[in-house]
């Protein structure tokens, strides 16, 4: 059974905490112009960014909650298409899709009556614990990624540490 205190370090390193930038803050004051725009050697936008971390948890946390599992295709249902470009309706749908989504899996993973270390049935023995740790490493590797293009892209508001 999991700890409490592990439970507690999976629901940080879902979160953004300790050593990683929130999602919140990476992609809080982001300009209009820029969400469209290519960094340079870069095949993506900062939209498609949030679109992929948007999809990929949300396809996490379909996994997690039963056996119905739509599986994609990777790795083209996980990025949107490379001329895809969003409004800033479509990239605060984005942004809160992926709110909604990490705050029900964290639903999940921080309900103390589930052992997070029981193989789901419907999987080939994996967690929940396994299945939060992996999205909360792939979010914060791309929200790192996504920081950087906004160093890069000189997006960041004004006084910005």
């Amino acid at each position: 059974m999991t700890t409490d205190d592990a439970r507690r370090q999976l629901l940080a390193l879902l979160d953004g905490v300790g050593a990683h930038m929130p999602f919140e803050e990476a992609v809080a004051d982001f300009p209009d112009e820029a969400m469209n725009a290519f960094p340079p050697n870069v095949g993506y936008t900062p939209w498609h960014i949030v679109e992929h971390l948007r999809i990929t948890q949300r396809d996490m946390l379909d996994y997690v909650k039963g056996p119905d599992y739509p599986q994609l295709d990777w790795p083209t249902d996980y990025w949107p298409a490379r001329q895809a470009v969003a409004s800033r309706a479509e990239w605060e749908a984005s942004v809160q899709g992926f709110l909604t989504d990490r705050a029900e899996l964290r639903a999940i993973a921080g309900d103390p009556a589930r052992d997070l270390d029981e193989p789901l049935p419907w999987t080939r023995g994996h967690t929940v614990f396994r299945c939060v740790r992996i999205i909360g490493d792939h979010n914060a590797y791309h929200v790192g990624e996504f920081a950087v293009l906004r160093q890069v892209m000189g997006s960041w508001p004004p006084g910005h540490r």
